[in-house]
Parts: structure tokens; C-alpha cells; sequence
């Protein structure tokens, strides 16, 4: 979206989505640093849940000013409440649901840095916090194409998830690994939103980011796992690029490889799953994706070696042909891949997507 933007966009929006791209890159560089690391080496909790909210004050020095601090009531900063309550809801699935004990399982301290940066259209966890930008809210209103990015939690649950993915299966950040690390995030930032708003499958949306876009794009939200592909369809932003299914499955080497883009693919499955099982979709499809993130998928997982171990997941919680086993099977077979197959071996990086990028705009080296 931010490459899009930074093509269509007006000077200011193509300014702001440069320097979007420039910061959340390195911010993923950080993240695949600390990687190897235990959460508890750097904040343990003294006991369950503990948040502390940051204030960058539209800087980018990290943490910031602390503002709130577990068990404080509410402020009058919005940012700082909706990060406060979105990282709660996102403990409280993690832990009352699947009895995680935080973020890496050892009592890790959930902290978030709101108003980062000026124009940052983004949200991110930098392997040990979130950080969350403003959007476009002190832009003049024309140019205003994302809201705080707090304002949607299933967002604040999406990057809060690639934290425990970094502690459980730590997928690579690119191609099919990269794309079922964003998938999962999507996965765990929905079931956050369903189960706060008390929605059984049938009732939720599936669409991620609902409520970030403004009004000036044409657009419901950033992805939609129910039907891949259809979340936007704006002259700045473009249209959203994923597939729901593997004949459409998108080889590229920008985005790393994809890894927004054919996440649909996995997402769709997982919609289909829940929608059979029906209910509550963090109980038993919620369940099965949990475990199978936590004990089964590797760093360098496949599409096809998620399918088969979802469905391995499922025979050993609820046995082999039950109505769950089943559904993972139909999920997976309705995005075209089919249990038992072997993977197809990966694909190996042709290169960084944003060094690629910035090359062509004339905004970095080129590679000597």
C-alpha cells in the first residue's frame, strides 16, 4: 500500500509513505536482531499482565514518556487508551484461551510507544514493543488516508502476534514463511477483535484494519480473509493485491517476497475452517492454528507444511476424522492445497523489496 502510495499519491502523501517505508524497514531489521533473544531478557512482569503506555510525543527516541501504567484508569488521549485496552484484550485471549503466559510464554511485560513520529503510517512490534504511529491526523484533510493506528484493534492483535511467533516458530520474514508469519498475525489480530466484541464466526467481518482507512479511500479495511483481493480498490492506493487461492498465487521478490500479498491464501483457509466449525473461532480453529504455531511450524515452513500440520494438529486435540480434522481439510482444499502433499521447496530472496524500491524512486544507492 505504501508503494502504491508513494506513486499516486500527492507530494505529501508520497513524501510521508517514503519516509513510512524507510522506518518501518528498519524497524524489521530490528526485529529479526532480537529474534534469538527470550522475552524475559528484557521486561519480565512482576505478576500476569503488565502495560505500560509510552508517549514518543512525535518523536522517535523509544520507549518515550511513560503515561500509563498498569491498573491506571483511562486518559484523555485516545492513542494511549486504545493501545492500553488492545494490548489487554490481546494478553487476555493469549492467556485465558490457549494459557500463554504473555507475549513469549515467561511473563513478558507488554509495552507500547503511541504518536510515534509525525505522518508514521504504520504500527509496529520491534521484537521487544509496540510502537504505533498517528497516521495522517495532522495532515491537511484532503491528504489524510489513515487514522491512528490504535484505533483498530484487531491491528494492535495482528503485531502483538508476530511477538509470539518470534518466540514460538520464528517464520523468516519472507516468501511462503513470511507470508503465513503475516497470516498468522491476521489470524490472531482477528480472533482478538471477534472475542471483544463477543462474535461467533458467522458474525465477524474477517476484514483486518477495519476503520483505519478514512473517507477518502475507497476501501473497508486493509485485508479481508473471507475474500481475499476485495478490502480496497482506490486510485492511490490501488487495489488490493491477494489472492484467496494458490492458482493466483502472486511470485515476487518485492514485499519480501509477498508476504502481505499471498498471506490471503492462508487466511482464506482459516476462514473456511472457522465458518465450518461455526461458534466461537478462537475455541477450536483458533486452538488448532495456536498449537500448531507453537509446537509444530518451523522457521522455514511452507504453505503445504502448514496445511499438513494443522490437520496433524486437529486429528491429535479432537481425533483422527473428527468434524475439526475435516474442516482443516476443506479449508485448506478450497485454496488449492491439498493435505498429505509434499511442500514445494522454497524459493530463494532475490533481494530486499524496499532497497529495490528506493533504487527506483532515487531515494538509495544502488548496489555496488
Amino acid at each position: 500500500m505504501l508503494e502504491e502510495i508513494a506513486k499516486n499519491g500527492s507530494q505529501t502523501q508520497r513524501e510521508l509513505a517514503i519516509d513510512t517505508l524507510k522506518a518501518s524497514e528498519q524497524m524489521r531489521g530490528q526485529r529479526r536482531a532480537l529474534a534469538e533473544f527470550s522475552g524475559a531478557a528484557f521486561r519480565v512482569a512482576a505478576v500476569g499482565k503488565e502495560r505500560i503506555i509510552y508517549d514518543a510525543k512525535n518523536g522517535t527516541s523509544l520507549p518515550g514518556t511513560p503515561v500509563r501504567n498498569e491498573g491506571d484508569g483511562p486518559t484523555s488521549d485516545l492513542a494511549v487508551d486504545e493501545a492500553y485496552d488492545g494490548s489487554g484484550a490481546t494478553y487476555d485471549l493469549f492467556q485465558e484461551v490457549y494459557n500463554r503466559n504473555s507475549i513469549d510464554d515467561r511473563g513478558m511485560r507488554m509495552d507500547s510507544t503511541v504518536h510515534y513520529r509525525r505522518g508514521y503510517d504504520n504500527a509496529f512490534w520491534n521484537g521487544e514493543q509496540m510502537v504505533y504511529g498517528d497516521g495522517d491526523e495532522d495532515q491537511p484533510v484532503e491528504d489524510r488516508l489513515f487514522n491512528r493506528f490504535t484505533i483498530a484493534i484487531d491491528i494492535i492483535g495482528h503485531e502483538l502476534t508476530h511477538g509470539v511467533t518470534q518466540f514460538e516458530a520464528k517464520l523468516v520474514y519472507s516468501f511462503q514463511p513470511g507470508a503465513l508469519n503475516e497470516s498468522m498475525s491476521d489470524v490472531f489480530g482477528s480472533l482478538v477483535k471477534q472475542r471483544h466484541l463477543n462474535q461467533e464466526a458467522s458474525e465477524a467481518d474477517w476484514i483486518i484494519g477495519g476503520g483505519l482507512l478514512t473517507e477518502n479511500v475507497n476501501g473497508v479495511g486493509i485485508r479481508s480473509m473471507k475474500e481475499p483481493g476485495t478490502a480496497y480498490d482506490d486510485p492511490v492506493l490501488g487495489k488490493d493485491p491477494q489472492p484467496g487461492h494458490m492458482r493466483d498465487y502472486v511470485s515476487t521478490v518485492s514485499d519480501n517476497g509477498g508476504v502481505h500479498i499471498n498471506s490471503g491464501i492462508p487466511n482464506r483457509a482459516f476462514y473456511i475452517t472457522a465458518m465450518e466449525l461455526g461458534s466461537y473461532a478462537w475455541e477450536k480453529a483458533g486452538q488448532i492454528w495456536y498449537v500448531t504455531l507453537r509446537d509444530k511450524l518451523a522457521a522455514n515452513s511452507q504453505f503445504q507444511d502448514c496445511a499438513n500440520l494443522t490437520y496433524q494438529t486437529a486429528e491429535d486435540l479432537f481425533g483422527v476424522g473428527s468434524l475439526e480434522q475435516q474442516a482443516v481439510k476443506n479449508g485448506w482444499t478450497e485454496v488449492g492445497i491439498a493435505i498429505g502433499d509434499m511442500p514445494v521447496p522454497p524459493t530463494e530472496p532475490g533481494g530486499g523489496c524496499l532497497e529495490s524500491f528506493l533504487r527506483l524512486i532515487g531515494a538509495a544507492p544502488a548496489k555496488r
